[in-house]
Parts: C-alpha cells; structure tokens; sequence
C-alpha cells in the first residue's frame, strides 16, 4: 500500500475520531464538579469490601476487572504486532547492509555525564518499579504505572553505552516468557476463581488486613502479572527498535575487540 492510499485510509477514520471526542467532551460535568453516584458508593463500600486502600486499584482489577483483562490483551496484541512488523523489517534491511557498516553503527561513543548518571539510575528506577507494583492496592498506582517505571531501568542501562549488557540481561525468549506469563497469569487468576464455583475474578484467597501489603486479597497478584507483561512488553518493543537501528549481528561485532575505543559494550 502506497503513501497516497495510507492517507485515504487515515483522514476518515481520523476525522471520525475527532468528531467522537468533541462530542464527548461537550457532555463533560464542569471542571470540579462530580455528578456522581459511582464514585460515592464506591468511596463508600471499597475499602470495606476488598481492603485496600487504593479503590482505583480496586475498580481496575476487581469492581471492573473483566475490562481491564481486555485492555491487557490489548497490549499483548500491539507487542506482538510490532515487534513482528519490526522484525520482518529488520531481516528485509539486514540482507542489503554489510555487517562492517552495522558493527560501526555500534560504536557510537557515550559521554561521560551521561554513561555516569544513567548506570546511577538503573538500581533506583527498578527499586522504584517494584514499590509501586507491590504497593499498587495500597497507594497510588499498580502493575501497570510499575511496569512503566521497571521498563525505564534497561533503557538507562542502554543509555549508559552498555548496548552489550542491555542485550544479555533482556534475551528474547525471556522477554518473550515475561510478556506471556504476565498476560495469562491475570486471566488465569480470574479462572481460577471459576474453578471453584466462583465468578470470574471473585477473590478466593482472603482479604488481608487493611494497610498491609498482604491485603486485598488476589490483587497483589494481578498487579504483579500486569507489572510483568507490562514491563516484559515495553522492553520487547525497545529491544526490536534498538535491534533494527543498530543492525548488530553479535553481542561483540567483528573486529570490535581490542580496538581501544569505548562503544556500547
């Protein structure tokens, strides 16, 4: 499909959008002013029933958690697709670039400010990540938001001129392992609750006391699945992008060593 056809293909469904979101946001309540009920009796009976304190950690997982399964799915699929498309891209360019041309583009040197405060940030951003992952049915955030701050971490490490390590530490088939068993450990969970007799996503395991990290019953669980497959997911895309852009061929490219120079390894 050509450029000219893309564009026919983007300016309807685009403009159709943008008519759904001004029409959306004409229906909006003033800014500060909440309609209600919903967020009353869920204000109300959250805590009580699940005993977390986050409620939005509760909806998302619980109160409207067959949704959020959908939407991880979702991000399933869109990994899968662009890594794929990456891929396929990727092997097409690799057949017309010489591998001398693709080790020289790995050489690119890192300062060093940057190389010191990114390898500096690596500890603190995956300290980080899992805080708010475990901690997602208590405070502010959850598998979703502490995968997006683990991600961080091999992007730091990539930043910091160690392409070479970035590559070891996030091997395909574990990315490929995380981004799978996160997606289906949130749908097995749901299951699970089935297989006993249970509605799906029905908490089965106790609540826990309120405050602990062991509360909430089954959604440390689901938070550290959705932390996995979200994390895993991003850092897939990262490493096909980085891949197809550096064309390397090896961990070590040919002719690399010895050579005196400070690359990405």
């Amino acid at each position: 499909m050509n450029a000219r056809a893309r564009l026919a293909l983007f300016l309807p469904a685009a403009a159709v959008a943008a008519g759904l979101l001004v029409w959306g946001f004409t229906g909006l309540p003033g800014f500060g002013r909440y309609p209600g009920p919903y967020g009353d009796v869920i204000n109300r009976h959250g805590v009580h029933q699940r005993h977390a304190t986050n409620v939005v950690n509760t909806i998302v997982f619980d109160y409207r958690g067959f949704d959020t399964v959908g939407e991880e799915f979702i991000l399933f699929a869109a990994v899968m697709g662009v890594t794929l498309l990456l891929r396929l891209q990727r092997s097409e360019e690799e057949e017309e670039t010489p591998e001398e041309e693709a080790a020289e583009r790995a050489r690119t040197q890192t300062s060093d400010a940057v190389h010191l405060a990114a390898t500096a940030m690596v500890v603190p951003s995956v300290t980080l990540g899992l805080y708010v992952v475990i901690h997602g049915h208590l405070t502010p955030g959850g598998g979703f938001q502490g995968g997006g701050v683990l991600f961080t971490a091999p992007v730091f490490l990539y930043l910091a001129g160690r392409y070479v390590d970035f590559r070891r530490l996030t091997p395909v088939s574990l990315l490929d392992f995380g981004e799978g068993a996160g997606a289906a450990g949130f749908a097995v969970i749901g299951l699970g609750a089935m297989a006993v007799g249970y509605p799906y996503l029905a908490n089965i395991i106790g609540k826990g006391v309120k405050g602990s990290v062991f509360s909430g019953g089954d959604l440390l669980l689901i938070n550290l699945c959705v932390g996995l497959e979200v994390a895993a997911g991003f850092v897939f895309i990262a490493w096909e992008f980085m891949e197809q852009t550096l064309m390397v061929r090896s961990a070590v490219p040919r002719g690399f060593e010895g050579s005196g120079r400070r690359g990405k390894g």
